[in-house]
């Protein structure tokens, strides 16, 4: 490798040249400042000393060594300027690429595998911005890597309860343990259906994340839409004794919808706070329009969310109660859902929670334009 592509491909090699070219300069020109203008002023005090009476050999000796002083004293200065000049440089040079030294080897470690990297700020510059911006990568990968690997293995459980279930009563048909019976037969169809219902979940997620979600909208009757789905779900909410109150306007203004998509997320919704609730409870749906925005509010008096659980409540495969399992508290997947289909409408969603055991409450708000 030659010298000049040594030099391209450093930066601490760039700087130090930078600023020995700097000193180069500034030394020319302090040379040629000196040997233009010293002759000029040597001329003239020599002149004044001439006026007052100085032989010219005393003249001319005094100007011969005057010029070699000067000559040494430049060379002295500036070969001392010149070596000071090159250490600060080098020290300066270091002080600015060790940082992006550190940067370097901290992503090829992460490149490695390892994402618990960072990278110390050395200060509050553009150093410091990119040493910042490094380390907010490097969380952002090592969080992402750990949701996929969440991801794989909640999916693994969630297809390992039925697979079982459906192997041992098929082992015991075999075996002649079970009697082919019609019941038998329509407990392997509901863990099918449940396989079924996780991959539904699954691929509904997948084009959520992309942004795949095709949305048929039109003016749609968001009273008429919350009843119906109250009403779909009273008889759930019986059964398990948890009263379900609706406080819903006679008339709301038409929004343009998804009414499919919007029933998906108001069933995911109840659904999730009657799972939440025990018996005994309330759930209470409220609509209202809010300034420019219609907001739907699913009260509860369930088990509540602890502080540092809500910003996690949306994510794939996330409970608030890890002892559930699918059966009794879902796949984990439906407020995810939920929430891709209100931003596709151009809404938000939220949880809110005074703290365990004290209840939560989730809002929709759809913009009324």
């Amino acid at each position: 490798m030659s010298l000049f592509s040594a030099v391209r491909r450093r930066l601490a090699w760039k700087l130090f040249l930078s600023y020995l070219v700097i000193i180069s300069v500034g030394v020319l020109v302090l040379a040629a400042t000196s040997l233009i203008s010293a002759p000029n002023v040597l001329e003239y005090h020599m002149a004044q000393m001439a006026m007052m009476g100085s032989s010219p050999a005393l003249l001319a000796d005094l100007r011969s060594n005057f010029v070699t002083a000067i000559n040494e004293v430049m060379a002295v200065a500036a070969g001392a300027a010149f070596i000071a000049a090159v250490l600060v440089s080098l020290f300066t040079a270091q002080r600015i690429v060790e940082p992006l030294r550190a940067v370097i080897a901290a992503s090829r470690r992460i490149a490695t595998g390892d994402y618990h990297q960072r990278v110390p700020l050395p200060g509050d510059d553009e150093l410091g911005e990119l040493a910042r911006s490094f380390n907010q990568m490097a969380g952002t990968i090592e969080q992402t890597e750990q949701r996929r690997v969440e991801l794989i293995g909640n999916v693994a459980h969630e297809l390992r309860t039925p697979l079982s279930s459906i192997r041992s009563t098929m082992e015991g048909l075999i075996d002649g343990v079970l009697p082919a019976e019609p019941a038998t037969f329509l407990d392997v169809q509901r863990e099918v259906t449940r396989l079924q219902r996780l991959v539904q979940d699954l691929e509904e997620l997948s084009r959520a994340e992309a942004g795949q979600i095709q949305l048929d909208l039109r003016p749609t009757d968001i009273a008429a839409l919350l009843r119906a789905v109250t009403n779909r779900l009273s008889a759930q909410y019986e059964d398990k004794g948890v009263r379900l109150d609706a406080a819903i306007p006679a008339t709301l203004a038409p929004l343009r919808v998804d009414a499919a998509r919007m029933t998906q997320v108001l069933i995911n919704l109840l659904g999730n706070a009657l799972q939440y609730t025990p018996a005994g409870g309330t759930v209470r749906v409220e609509a209202a329009v809010a300034g420019r925005e219609l907001r739907i509010d699913v009260r509860d008096t369930g088990v509540g969310i602890a502080a540092g659980q809500l910003p996690h409540v949306f994510e794939r495969f996330y409970r608030v109660d890890r002892s559930r399992s699918r059966a009794g508290g879902g796949s984990g997947i439906g407020l995810t859902i939920s929430k891709y289909l209100v931003e596709a409408h151009g809404g938000r969603i939220q949880a809110d929670s005074p703290g365990v055991g004290r209840g939560s409450t989730f809002t929709v708000c759809i913009p009324l334009t």
